[in-house]
């Protein structure tokens, strides 16, 4: 059991380091990118060079979000990630082979983006012991999106009696749904400190590296703009029972910027004997500028589930009341049986 005075504060010290770093970057909330609250549960959207980053040779993961329900056609977010990692070479290296699909659809006009990304990473042994790691990652695929012109209402369909929707809308674009090419690069290192009793990872991550056109009016001068995403995580064992964890993100696109940070305590029931991986988390976070973030999650190996719901503090609270958006998640992490598997050839955190 870990409890000595020094050991609590090199956590409250650490803990203060990674916050002060998080915060002193957060501005603006907000992105152009669409956004999970529990960015954890979508790594690989986060930065292909976090995916691998689990205590297992296999990962699924599905997240649903709901927001605005009170203000407007609520917008809806849903992803669906998995990796497949296996060792590489002599050396304790792994290789990890993904998939992220993301599906959003805004408003009332039904504006949904679909996203098909495969991801690759790397992740580079650093030590003898298996415990620190240096990863690069890629991510490139498709993005569709497509809109319902019929749901379109402007000016130009008000006449002098009102509303006609029989008038045109005056909108020059032929097309309801065009494609591109969209790619990303990231690099991440992981560690574990001391006896194992606690580990960290940070990561930075370049989305949009090709700057993609994004115009249903093909207008070649309207372009994804890039985006940077820098992550930090850490987590400490307080002892056989218990464990803190903390989480951060910071993204930049263009003039907008996101910060979301925030912690979680874990509790494991039955302590040390418990035969059984279960596991129950608490926390909160905080989106800078737009909400507080309160979430529970449970893990019951080989699945893990967590809800959580953003409690609206920005200006527009006025017309939310407050209600902002909730998400579901599901995960599901195991190994497979075969020779070659990560159960003895790495020692990955788990956040």
């Amino acid at each position: 059991m870990i409890n000595s005075k020094h050991y609590i504060s090199n956590i409250i010290y650490r803990a203060r380091l990674l916050l002060l770093v998080l915060v002193t970057g957060c501005s603006v909330i907000k992105a152009q990118d669409t956004h999970f609250s529990q960015f954890f549960e979508t790594p690989i959207l986060r930065n292909p060079g976090l995916s691998g980053i689990f205590d297992g040779d296999v990962r699924a993961q599905t997240v649903f979000r709901s927001q605005w329900a009170s203000v407007t056609v609520p917008y809806t977010t849903g992803a669906l990630n998995a990796e497949y990692k296996f060792p590489a070479g002599k050396n304790n290296d792994f290789v990890t082979a993904g998939l992220a699909v993301m599906y959003d659809r805004a408003g009332t006009i039904n504006f949904t983006t679909t996203n098909l990304m495969p991801a690759f990473n790397y992740h580079k042994s650093l030590s003898g012991n298996k415990t620190k790691y240096l990863s690069l990652g890629f991510m490139a695929g498709l993005v569709q999106r497509n809109i319902d012109r019929t749901k379109i209402t402007t000016n130009n369909q008000f006449d002098g009696n009102g509303y006609n929707p029989s008038l045109p809308d005056g909108e020059l674009f032929s097309q309801t749904k065009y494609s591109y090419f969209d790619a990303s690069v990231g690099m991440s290192f992981n560690s574990s400190i001391g006896d194992n009793t606690g580990n960290y990872y940070v990561g930075v991550a370049f989305h949009h590296i090709n700057t993609p056109q994004n115009s249903f009016y093909r207008n070649p001068l309207v372009e994804t703009k890039p985006k940077w995403v820098i992550s930090g995580g850490y987590k400490s064992n307080i002892n056989e029972n218990t464990a803190l964890t903390l989480l951060g993100d910071y993204s930049m696109q263009g003039d907008f910027s996101e910060c979301v940070f925030g912690a979680m305590y874990t509790y494991k029931p039955g302590g040390g004997t418990y035969k059984r991986s279960y596991y129950i988390h608490f926390g909160s976070f905080f989106r800078w500028n737009d909400a507080i973030i309160p979430i529970v999650k449970l893990d019951y190996t080989p699945f893990s589930f967590a809800l959580s719901y953003d409690v609206n503090i920005s200006t527009l609270n006025k017309a939310s009341g407050g209600r902002g958006a909730f998400e579901l998640s599901l995960t599901f992490i195991g190994f497979l049986d075969r020779e070659n598997s990560s159960r003895n050839a790495v020692l990955c955190p788990r956040f």
